[in-house]
């Protein structure tokens, strides 16, 4: 799946010999035995390993400067939380930013009593809040008072944000996490001579996690859902096509969670949550940049060796039915016009997503792709188109999906016309051998340069020994693409981009007079 993950290749390679194996791979893009040897150099260049405990290590050794990047991601996301409890495992990735036993702590023997009574007194207030109008207001209050103090207290025994002060007076650079609805992921990249210092924190946090200031960052994450979705209609809408789009499946749900699950999430069920699937066997390293592959598995098993694993199983995550009729939503917004439109499709490693990489790229990337010259160029009816394939997640079968925004004075109307009738091109219109080729060798260039830097090559290493269960995936994907024909883009256009298929979600603005499009295909 080629999206802006695209997360893959091995170590040990010279700046001149990758720029010779990208030369050859664009030059000779229509021949196969140039993609095997670019595949060959695949392999020799990403030394992989596994730990006792499960622990998935991938080392690529690139002498370009004399940096790191590193990123452990753990295979849980979104889609792992129950129904009960949406927003877990973003609310988790704020918490394991509190520190550890260690880190942040001024005298852990005093401060963990206190947090244990925070504990107590906020599943009081939650208990007690749950219950509406009946709630005791009086004793709310009471409870509130108790735990500001409790709070202040506490904080007088620990360092705030004392990852964060570490990794930058060390030189660290890129640090951020972020959780999707597939996974969870940190990252951050150093000087090669402190990758020690990363296995210290990382391996702590694994093992020692603290979570302080619970219920203030509880707050902070329905304040950020309030900022970034409620008063965001675009973003409203978005969560209403997925809703729609799936009956049953965890990507209906937002990664954020909904408010009234986030207002209750458990602090104990956090913890288990994070038992469960910040496990060494649920997780994967990699490191990219100026190291010795056998230095960086000495540190690595120093720290992480002795990690017990959890047996971690996979939680059922129920399929979702197949659709045998068109969904529509309309959200009526003083925001301007935007539309969106999803088709459900299997995802990777299935053929027809090889397929769909290349009718994403013929359809909206770049300024010469069909969308763009159509809707903005030459009829002026957007002011913007795209598509994207394997949306929201790529674990479990998705969507392609449309997003565009029409140009005033022109509607959503015009706009969903116009992608139907490219589709029915992409039907029953073959697809030019040369905009196939074109459409290939950029998707070829896309990936090569995303792995120009450190962190775009332990980026894509992590991501498809994440998802694909083996960050080999990447070396064959050229190939198959490479075999991709203008008859397959036909059957999948027909199988796929029908209406009886098709989810259609709408932002209109207030007192908009444009009617709900009605379409016979």
């Amino acid at each position: 799946m080629m999206n802006k993950h695209w997360t893959n290749i091995k170590s040990a390679v010279s700046r001149n010999v990758l720029f010779a194996v990208i030369t050859a791979v664009l030059l000779l893009s229509g021949n196969a035995l140039a993609n095997a040897a670019y595949a060959f150099d695949l392999d020799k260049i990403v030394r992989a390993y596994t730990l006792e405990n499960g622990l998935r290590v991938l080392v690529a050794e690139r002498h370009f400067s004399p940096t790191v990047s590193l990123y452990i991601r753990y295979k849980v996301g979104a889609v792992d939380e129950t129904n009960e409890q949406t927003g877990a495992a973003h609310l988790l990735e704020h918490m394991l930013f509190k520190g550890t036993k260690t880190i942040g702590a001024i005298d852990w023997r005093r401060e963990q009593p206190l947090l244990e009574k925070i504990r107590v007194i906020i599943k009081a207030i939650d208990g007690e809040t749950m219950k509406g109008d009946a709630a005791d207001k009086g004793k709310v209050e009471d409870l509130h008072r108790e735990l500001t103090l409790l709070q202040e207290e506490a904080r007088s025994l620990f360092r705030e944000n004392e990852i964060d002060r570490l990794y930058t007076e060390n030189g660290g650079l890129d640090m951020n996490a972020y959780t999707s609805y597939d996974q969870t992921t940190y990252f951050v990249s150093l000087p090669s001579n402190k990758i020690e210092l990363w296995a210290r924190i990382e391996s702590d946090r694994m093992v020692n996690p603290v979570f302080r200031d619970f219920y203030s960052e509880r707050n902070v994450v329905i304040e950020e859902r309030k900022q970034t979705v409620d008063s965001n209609p675009g973003r409203q809408l978005m969560e209403q096509f997925l809703a729609a789009a799936f009956m049953v499946h965890p990507y209906r749900r937002p990664i954020l969670g909904w408010e009234s699950g986030i207002r209750y999430l458990d602090i104990d069920y956090l913890r288990h949550f994070f038992t469960a699937y910040h496990s060494p066997d649920n997780t994967i390293i990699a490191v990219a940049g100026n190291v010795d592959p056998d230095e960086v598995m000495q540190i690595i098993r120093k720290y992480f060796g002795s990690i017990p694993k959890q047996g971690t199983s996979a939680r059922f995550i129920p399929e979702e039915p197949k659709q045998s009729g068109e969904k529509r939503i309309e959200f009526v917004s003083d925001a301007n016009p935007e539309l969106i439109i999803g088709y459900h499709k299997p995802t990777l490693p299935s053929y027809d997503d090889y397929v769909f990489d290349v009718i994403n790229t013929i359809l909206s990337k770049g300024r010469t792709s069909r969308l763009h010259k159509l809707l903005i160029e030459k009829k002026q009816i957007a002011s913007r188109i795209d598509t994207t394939n394997g949306f929201p997640g790529a674990r479990y079968p998705n969507l392609f999906v449309f997003f565009a925004t029409p140009r005033h004075p022109h509607t959503n109307d015009e706009i969903e016309r116009a992608v139907y009738e490219e589709i029915a091109r992409l039907q029953h219109n073959p697809v030019p051998e040369t905009e196939i080729k074109k459409a290939k060798n950029q998707l070829k260039a896309d990936f090569l340069r995303s792995l120009d830097s450190n962190r775009g090559l332990a980026g894509m290493l992590s991501y498809y020994e994440a998802i694909a269960g083996d960050c080999r995936y990447i070396s064959n994907h050229l190939d198959v693409i490479d075999k991709v024909t203008a008859d397959d883009i036909i059957r999948v256009a027909n199988e796929y981009l029908n209406a009886d298929n098709r989810t259609v979600a709408r932002l209109e603005r207030r007192n908009n007079t444009s009617s709900t499009l009605h379409l016979s295909e």
